[in-house]
């Protein structure tokens, strides 16, 4: 294994299948051919989040268990693969198990393993869906909690008997969208349940593919707290989220409505823009809008921190630096030629 330079050639030596999933912004599976052109620095990595990309690969050899390991590793300018962090991290797997990897590994390999600085723990939201999709990807039963979150969204068990239901359970529920009837439990739920198990389903819906009719409950909740005296912006900007998998000119139309809206231009929506729904910033008249709404903060770190952070995106890197270069609207030249002003005049 000390001669070996990527992970899917450990796998293959060690008779290993495996699946990776990005845990950086959404929880999306990555093609075994990208994972192999990210790791061989073929092509940028295609989802980071400050500059790392956050993965769940898991592994397993015939008729065994599936391994699970979370990196984190950092990326160059270009959004590609740091090479150095990669080897550093495959020298601890060959230090901690030699070529043992076919086999499993003791108590002391694992802890040998995790004492490394490219693991880490992900947010409970993400590490529910990454198991959600990897149990339906294997062919897996959903977890003991799933028949329980299947009950309590159906509203059979009354809606403010929540707290027994499990965030796993959601998540499984949300994995399994298409079948047991769960994107009709879904709409029924996100029109009924109490706040505080609303967000937990918001959450997980983040990294689902949303078909129409769910699509259109979720914007109905979000144009009834548009209409009420005084919306609340965290849970508008969790519903906001949660059309992140949304059909794209639904998403679209929606972004731009809340961004015309001088109240929402705020940093906790924004994030959830740029954090969720990054796709529909390709649009240059609404990634204008939206960069216009960044420098309306008054804060150049955050404004230098969001464009840092798009840039890195492959798809939006060009959209980004088409405007930063000579396209942008003389709005947001002048946003941005304010907010500088203010910092020189602040400093």
């Amino acid at each position: 294994m000390e001669n070996t330079l990527s992970l899917h050639t450990i796998f293959t030596q060690a008779n290993c299948e495996f699946v990776a999933f990005d845990l950086s912004r959404r929880v999306a599976e990555i093609s075994k051919k990208d994972f192999i052109a990210i790791e061989e620095n073929r092509v940028a990595y295609p989802y980071p989040a400050q500059q790392h990309a956050q993965m769940g690969i898991a592994f397993w050899q015939p008729n065994q268990a599936p391994w699970v390991w979370f990196l984190k590793m950092p990326l160059d300018e270009r959004g590609l693969l740091k090479q150095a962090a990669l080897g550093d991290f495959i020298q601890y797997v060959a230090s901690a198990m030699g070529s043992r990897l076919d086999q499993n590994p003791t108590e002391e390999e694992q802890e040998k393993l995790a004492a490394n600085p490219y693991t880490f723990k992900p947010q409970d939201d993400k590490k529910a869906m990454f198991h959600a999709f990897l149990t339906d990807r294997l062919q897996q039963p959903a977890s003991q909690y799933y028949d329980h979150a299947q009950h309590y969204t159906s509203g059979e068990l009354g809606w403010d008997k929540w707290q027994g239901v499990g965030l796993q359970g959601l998540a499984d529920l949300c994995a399994r969208m298409d079948r047991h009837n769960n994107a009709t439990r879904i709409r029924k739920a996100i029109s009924s349940m109490p706040t505080t198990p609303k967000y937990a389903l918001l959450g997980c819906l983040e990294h689902c593919e949303i078909p129409n009719a769910l699509a259109s409950r979720i914007e109905e909740r979000i144009n009834e707290m548009l209409d009420a005296e005084e919306a609340d912006l965290f849970l508008l900007a969790a519903h906001v989220r949660a059309l992140a998998g949304a059909p794209a000119e639904t998403r679209r139309a929606l972004l731009e409505k809340l961004l015309a809206i001088p109240a929402l231009r705020h940093r906790e929506m924004l994030i959830a823009i740029a954090g969720r729904c990054w796709q529909s910033l390709t649009d240059e008249l609404l990634l204008d809008v939206f960069l216009i709404a960044v420098a309306e903060q008054d804060d150049q770190a955050f404004f230098q921190q969001m464009v840092a952070d798009l840039v890195m995106i492959p798809t939006l890197r060009p959209h980004v630096l088409s405007l930063l270069h000579g396209s942008a609207s003389e709005a947001l030249m002048s946003a941005v030629q304010q907010l500088q002003q203010r910092v020189k005049a602040s400093s």
